[in-house]
């Protein structure tokens, strides 16, 4: 049986200062109304949610949604691998980058236990994403790669996690495209749920 990649995300702002001002941010911008509606905790595909896009004064976040969506479903991720081929995606991984700021992500194995991953020696874990305007609707899609060996055993994809510093040159050098898209991204600390929460 294939499972879905990356289809939940953790956005906890009591657990990282990074997180926390990022809601403040989303507060000065948009609301104190805008901010409260921010999912905390478990981020599942269609919330409407905090991403980091490239301004003049740097990352900035939008509220996005979740998921290009298309006439069948909602698409959740692209593959690095055709993200540049796939006229769903091409465009958007040529021009419109964004970041997904979150504190953790979660994966199921084949035997549907969860696993929680962490950026190591971070409270904070950044998922290089591609927006866009679907349907009259922000939205955006994360961006997954071959595991590299922390994921391995328990699926063979993740997302494309990038480094603290690898932020703003994804969002600003379009140039680095095809470097990232090709990268492995680093190793992240893995711990098993001890609530298995399944699938099914």
């Amino acid at each position: 049986m294939v499972l879905k990649m990356c289809g939940r995300y953790q956005f906890t702002a009591e657990q990282s200062s990074e997180i926390l001002q990022i809601i403040q941010e989303v507060q000065d911008k948009f609301g104190a109304k805008a901010a409260k509606a921010v999912r905390q905790g478990e981020v599942t595909p269609g919330c409407k949610m905090p991403v980091l896009i490239g301004s003049d004064e740097g990352p900035t976040p939008e509220l996005l949604v979740w998921g290009f969506r298309t006439p069948k479903s909602p698409l959740i991720n692209a593959r690095v691998e055709t993200a540049l081929e796939k006229p769903t995606f091409a465009e958007s991984t040529r021009f419109r980058h964004c970041v997904v700021p979150s504190t953790a992500f979660y994966e199921f194995d084949g035997d549907r236990r969860k696993f929680q991953f962490t950026m190591p020696g971070s409270t904070a874990l950044y998922m290089a994403a591609i927006y866009d305007v679907r349907g009259g609707v922000p939205c955006y899609c994360i961006l997954t790669t071959a595991a590299n060996d922390s994921m391995r055993e328990v699926h063979d994809r993740m997302p494309l996690v990038l480094e603290k510093e690898q932020i703003e040159p994804w969002l600003y050098d379009m140039k680095a495209t095809s470097y990232f898209l090709s990268m492995t991204p680093p190793l992240l600390d893995k711990r098993a749920m001890d609530s298995q929460i399944k699938l099914w």
